[in-house]
């Protein structure tokens, strides 16, 4: 017999597999919250045992992850994250992020050539927000690194590729700490801030202008001056 009896899948399992597409399609992306049990009650039109069935099997699988009062979270299908080994090394080897920035380089770059090939006006949307509110940072002399990181991560959703998008955000969380500290010790002068501001609107308008090498060359351009930053901190700081 080379046929089985066909037999219907448990709701929890139908509910699952559609999350679990959303999250692979990246409609939900690494570190955002799914939607509380009880607005996932209402999208599905089924119980809240169904619900918490249809997350714990994801929560098995490795793509989401709960927290008592804090909902369910999205993990990274890469891990490295605060508290991996990678993270725990640059805390007590600085120069490992600088290893980590030589990655970014190649990576980011490939990002920004397909995000220009591929990205969609709601992307271009969400870049230009952040570089229009990276401006209004700059004039009101306040700093911008959420929203540079944010920048950063929009890209690589503007690609439609998935893995880029998670290995994207892995990495950032694994540097964030690394990050911060670069940016309240090196990034202090106006002359830093505005070549920042110029440097992701340099490469938005490549993006926004269906110009991929353009786009590639702008943010290497941008990751070189962020790693000759980075190296006068880890410098600054050698024990």
């Amino acid at each position: 017999m080379i046929f089985k009896t066909i037999k219907p899948k448990k709701m929890s399992v139908q509910i699952a597999e559609q999350i679990r597409s959303s999250i692979l399609s990246a409609i939900f992306c690494p570190g955002e919250k799914l939607p509380p049990e009880r607005e996932l009650v209402e999208l599905f039109g089924v119980s809240r045992p169904s619900v918490r069935e249809a997350l714990n099997i994801l929560a098995t699988s490795g793509l989401v992850e709960s927290h008592q009062g804090g909902g369910t979270i999205v993990k990274s299908l890469v891990e490295i994250s605060a508290g991996s080994p990678l993270s725990e090394l640059i805390k007590c080897e600085r120069e490992r992020a600088l290893d980590v920035i030589e990655v970014r380089k190649c990576m980011e770059a490939s990002t920004a050539y397909y995000a220009a090939e591929r990205a969609l006006p709601e992307d271009i949307r969400k870049l230009e927000k952040i570089v229009a509110d990276m401006g209004e940072n700059l004039e009101a002399d306040k700093p911008s690194l959420e929203l540079d990181a944010n920048f950063h991560i929009v890209v690589a959703q503007a690609t439609h590729n998935v893995v880029w998008l998670h290995l994207m955000q892995s990495i950032f969380d694994a540097m964030k700490q690394f990050q911060m500290s670069v940016w309240r010790a090196v990034y202090i002068t106006a002359y830093d801030h505005r070549t920042l501001y110029l440097q992701h609107r340099t490469v938005l308008e490549a993006i926004r202008g269906r110009e991929p090498e353009l786009a590639k060359y702008e943010m290497l351009v941008h990751l070189k001056f962020a790693e000759q930053r980075s190296n006068i901190y880890v410098n600054q700081n050698r024990k």
